[in-house]
């Protein structure tokens, strides 16, 4: 985005003048921002009509009295973008371009994409093949389909790339404000990184909801979203077109762990951005988060009038980290004397029907709760929306004592009803007004809590150590065309001098090996030394546990026939002879992947032979800080035999952590040539580590 471009997508978001160009799709446009009060000018354009939703009409671009801020294009795709030039050349800000039939069409279309890009020029093109911009703010709802307007001082914005989606959320009754829904379309000239760099720095704007599909530039978007960290100003994220596999297979077994959807949670984790898995999830969170605030831990204080909504929510929350924590003795001895005798002191406290509907006594039992010390609340309580105000006075009576009680405390409250509908709207903006958000639904309520708790963690790390700038992504440099796949001996030459320990080893021909095995000293391991064999052992190409030289010799025989029968092109003419590493408490993989949207990845996992089927691995975007890469190990499966299972000796953890950073920097060395690095297996032992085997593609 050039810095005009951006200059002119503020003016789009700050309009004073809007333009709508078109049929009948402009005239209906035009209209709903009419009604919707907006207080700039209006004008159309149309060379067959006088008006345009009852506003005035003009033949040309070049005869409207000024330069819009804001238009919306829903003309043919045959005349957009000569309208897109007559407004660049009138020096509109910015174009909503509703008109499809674009690169999503295919060669044809893309072509006259590019065309559309070049009549831009520094014009803030939106989309093409959006469904518009509602902008609540100002009263500017450039939409084509019918939605009831709401003006709003603050709220949430909402990036979309389902057009559809957009004019969905707007409609919805769960009390969740909107600032601006943009469809963002094709993307052909403004990204969702260029609206979130823009969008951030609105004060209207409070949280940002995205709907990805994909990302142009990841790592502006990075930036963007470190900006908006750095802001406290939350992102939540739907991602759609997830896959197992990925959206490529290479030559490595890290290749087969680590697809396009683990990158992008990876991006994710490092920015504190929540990710949600439905649109009700993002619409919870970003009104929990917006209403309430991040917790800035995961302990979570439950009240309800029900056994059952204690035992669903505690498993529920379990299954997103949260803690219950029972309240402390002292705590717990208080409880006891303010609750009813057939109560039971826990967390989550079903504090039974006897307090409730009873104000003060139920603020004291509350107050005393929290005195344990929690990150959040939620009480559990679903509203007969059908009854009289009178029927309606005990629930209102326990959510005024949370209320109270929460606020005195200082932490985020949520009132959680188990379906979704038990809650009227009077009831919702009664709590929004006393900053408890209503929240729709268990699981709902728990993804909300949870996503914002993380959120809250995350940025309270980066803030405490300042490493906000670290965490921003370098610009992708691409690998050559042609790579190269390296030998295993050559491989492990190069990380030998970026000093990651492996073991001792000769390189020779088949008759030395009986000799260099002796030198080495027993037991050893013989290898097939081959480029194009990268992986050995589906061919039969290595030998472990050779105790002396007659079993080298027989096993040097073995591995040729072996790889004569799998592959007869292959010549073994070179082998490696290493030591054998023995008491390995754990077997690793560890992999660099150079990818062309994210750049340097960094993928940590459980290894050796079964490392595709136990597919237990973490992704990291490089550049990353020893703390990260020490989570990501601490979240492994296979922690638990580094820590020391049933008795056995721990593994060397911190030798572990140290060669990955090395890796990570070896990587950072070799940007642009490194294609692939895969370590597997990388064996954790009581002291130290061994790279065992290695494969490598530079280009």
């Amino acid at each position: 985005m050039t810095p005009k471009q951006k200059e002119n997508l503020k003016r789009l978001l700050s309009p004073e003048s809007a333009a709508f160009i078109g049929g009948n799709d402009a005239d209906f446009a035009a209209r709903q921002c009419a009604d919707a009060g907006f207080k700039g000018n209006i004008w159309g354009v149309n060379p067959k009509r006088k008006t345009m939703g009852g506003q005035p009409c003009f033949k040309t671009v070049e005869e409207l009295p000024g330069a819009p801020d804001i238009v919306f294009l829903a003309t043919p795709k045959s005349a957009a973008v000569e309208a897109v030039e007559a407004l660049r050349k009138a020096g509109a800000g910015g174009v909503v371009c509703y008109t499809a039939g674009f690169g999503e069409t295919g060669p044809e279309g893309a072509r006259l994409e590019e065309a559309l890009i070049e009549a831009a020029g520094n014009v803030a093109l939106v989309g093409p093949n959006c469904s518009g911009l509602t902008n609540f703010i100002d009263d500017a709802p450039l939409w084509p389909f019918p939605f009831k307007f709401q003006h709003e001082e603050r709220g949430v914005a909402f990036i979309t790339q389902s057009g559809m989606l957009g004019n969905t959320v707007t409609l919805n009754q769960r009390s969740v404000p909107f600032s601006y829904v943009i469809s963002a379309g094709n993307q052909a000239v403004l990204g969702i990184e260029h609206y979130l760099d823009v969008l951030i720095d609105i004060p209207a704007v409070n949280a940002i909801g995205v709907y990805i599909e994909g990302l142009n530039n990841i790592p502006e978007f990075a930036d963007a979203a470190l900006r908006a960290l750095e802001k406290n100003i939350p992102i939540v994220v739907l991602k759609a077109g997830t896959s197992e596999i990925g959206s490529r297979l290479t030559v490595t077994h890290t290749g087969t762990l680590s697809g396009t959807d683990d990158l992008y949670q990876a991006l994710f984790d490092r920015l504190g951005i929540i990710r949600v898995t439905s649109p009700i999830s993002m619409l919870e969170t970003l009104k929990f988060i917006t209403v309430s605030g991040a917790p800035k831990g995961k302990r979570i204080a439950t009240f309800t009038a029900s056994g059952g909504d204690c035992a669903m929510i505690a498993d529920g929350g379990e299954l997103r980290g949260l803690e219950f924590p029972q309240p402390s003795g002292e705590v717990a001895e208080r409880l006891v004397g303010q609750l009813p005798p057939i109560a039971t002191v826990s967390n989550p406290l079903d504090y039974t029907t006897p307090l409730w509907g009873y104000e003060e006594p139920l603020y004291e039992v509350m107050t005393t709760m929290f005195k344990s010390g929690y990150d959040a609340a939620v009480i559990v309580q679903d509203y007969p929306v059908s009854q009289s105000a009178e029927g309606m006075e005990p629930y209102h009576t326990d959510a005024r004592a949370f209320a109270r009680a929460t606020r005195e405390a200082g932490i985020p409250a949520a009132v959680c009803t188990v379906l979704s509908e038990n809650i009227d709207k009077d009831t919702r903006e009664a709590l929004i007004a006393s900053g408890v958000a209503p929240l729709q639904g268990i699981e709902e309520t728990l993804d909300a809590i949870a996503g914002a708790a993380n959120f809250g963690i995350r940025r309270e790390q980066v803030m405490a150590s300042g490493s906000l700038e670290s965490l921003r992504l370098p610009l992708v440099l691409p690998t050559s065309e042609k790579t190269e796949t390296l030998d295993e001996w050559q491989g492990k030459e190069l990380i030998r001098e970026a000093g990651i320990p492996v073991p001792e080893g000769r390189r020779c021909d088949g008759t030395s090996a009986p000799a260099a095995a002796t030198e080495i000293g027993f037991p050893v391991v013989v290898k097939l030394i081959s480029s194009r064999l990268p992986h050995k052992t589906e061919a039969g190409a290595v030998k472990i546990g050779l105790k002396n030289a007659l079993q080298v010799n027989d096993a040097i025989r073995e591995i040729t026939k072996s790889v004569a029968d799998y592959a007869p092109e292959f010549a073994c003419e070179e082998f490696l002879v290493e030591s054998m590493v023995m008491g390995a408490v754990a077997e690793l993989v560890v992999g660099i992947q150079n990818d062309p949207q994210f750049g340097q990845t960094l993928i940590i996992g459980t290894g050796g032979t079964f490392v595709e089927l136990v597919s237990d691995a973490k992704t990291l975007l490089l550049p990353t800080d020893r703390q990260t890469v020490s989570a990501a190990v601490d979240s492994l499966k296979i922690s638990t035999m580094l820590n020391g299972y049933r008795g056995q000796q721990p593994g060397d953890r911190e030798a572990l952590i140290d060669t990955i950073m090395k890796l990570g920097r070896f990587a950072a060395d070799h940007t642009g040539e490194l294609t692939e690095l895969d370590i597997n297996p990388l064996l954790v032992l009581e002291h130290g580590v061994a790279a065992v085997d290695v494969l490598m593609r530079m280009g």
